[in-house]
């Protein structure tokens, strides 16, 4: 069997394009799909994926490891995210490839069935565009979240930190604690409550502030309390909290993460098999991370085939502890793939068809061709107009 193509398809999804890559084979029928969004670097990542197909194409799909160290070690420069997403596109194709040649699950390449069930959690209102609520206004902020409860979801991500710098403003720390207190009296202790930063702390001071408001609430996590890559730092922020913390959405490497696991910084960590490398990278990245005492919980806020990646990655992971989804962003996230995530109580089924279970319906994609993005960064700014982070 021998790769023939290596192709991109480009879905617009408002604050991102989801990228599709297709590689197809010389045998009739058989190809596979992966996904390699990045938000805001679409038209980078698809030319390298247009670079790095040259690595592949006139090779057997199912030597997948080879493959990777092949883009990876002869493309000679460090490849950043930009070529880690590119790679990881067409990594998750070609375990698409394999497993469909074996008329199994990709779950079963990634060392069998680990659990019954995944974990699964989601953001306010899903993550739908236009739906979002300023934290600011406490009750429609809370019906909020218990409207997303009330979609089915036992666990819930939500962002209520506002843009901040160095210190952190008696009034907004107070702010933040009065609306998680009324959250957790809301939805009751059976439901997992997980906040994400987005490293908006610039001090380890500012981030301490507001894990203080928070952990009598007793989150699933904190993520991202500061920005990633100092992880001297970021144990220094978790020895001095009583909240558990998660990173890694924005780290790419297995070395990376090593780091991470040696300096114990946190409990969780967040690989994206969309930047890391796919599957062959992801599950190097969860070993270390169980050497470590470390959970996974995979970054996907993605489109509807890194959704599907996930789910097998999940079912496949022991150290596994709950998945990201965010199928409510924009309303053809069901239209555009058939795939195989299955809501109940909660939970995510384990998917049973060969390969990952996708499918793109190209026509629904057709509908929703590449549009430059709306970048909602550019909101981040203090009252002095100073750039803030994201």
């Amino acid at each position: 069997m021998k790769i023939t193509g290596v192709e991109t398809k480009i879905v617009n999804a408002i604050h991102r394009n989801w990228i599709f890559v297709k590689v197809l084979t010389d045998q009739p029928g058989l190809y596979g799909w992966g996904e390699a969004t990045l938000e805001w670097k679409t038209r980078a990542v698809v030319g390298a994926v247009e670079d790095l197909a040259a690595f592949v194409i006139g090779e057997d799909p199912r030597r997948i490891e080879h493959l990777v160290r092949k883009m990876q070690m002869h493309s000679f420069w460090p490849l950043g995210v930009i070529g880690l997403s590119a790679i990881s596109g067409i990594e998750m194709a070609l375990h698409d490839i394999a497993a469909k040649d074996l008329g199994v699950p990709v779950w079963r390449l990634l060392g069998g069935q680990s659990r019954d069930w995944v974990r699964v959690y989601t953001h306010f209102q899903r993550g739908k565009i236009g739906a979002q609520v300023d934290p600011k206004d406490i009750e429609s902020y809370v019906a909020g979240v218990e409207a997303t409860v009330a979609m089915g979801y036992r666990a819930v991500k939500l962002g209520v930190v506002p843009y901040t710098h160095y210190d952190a403003p008696i009034p907004e720390v107070k702010h933040v604690a009065r609306l998680v207190e009324r959250i957790r009296l809301a939805v009751g202790d059976e439901i997992d409550i997980m906040f994400d930063f987005h490293g908006r702390c610039s001090s380890i001071s500012a981030a301490v502030a507001y894990i203080d408001a928070i952990s009598p609430m007793r989150p699933l996590f904190v993520e991202e309390p500061i920005q990633p890559g100092d992880n001297e730092a970021m144990a220094l922020v978790a020895s001095k909290v009583q909240a558990p913390l998660a990173t890694g959405e924005r780290l790419f490497t297995p070395r990376e993460f090593f780091d991470l696991a040696a300096h114990k910084a946190v409990s969780i960590v967040q690989p994206d098999l969309c930047h890391v490398g796919g599957f062959t990278m992801g599950k190097k990245i969860a070993a270390i991370a169980e050497i470590g005492h470390m959970g996974v919980a995979p970054h996907n806020p993605l489109g509807p085939i890194s959704g599907a990646a996930a789910l097998h990655f999940a079912v496949a992971t022991p150290n596994f502890v709950i998945q990201e989804e965010a199928r409510g962003l924009v309303d053809w996230y069901d239209e555009v793939v058939q795939h195989p995530i299955v809501l109940e109580n909660g939970h995510w089924a384990v998917p049973t068809s060969p390969g990952l279970g996708v499918e793109l319906d190209e026509v629904a994609a057709a509908k929703h061709p590449f549009e430059p993005e709306v970048i909602p960064a550019r909101e981040a700014l203090s009252a002095d107009g100073a750039i803030l982070n994201w």
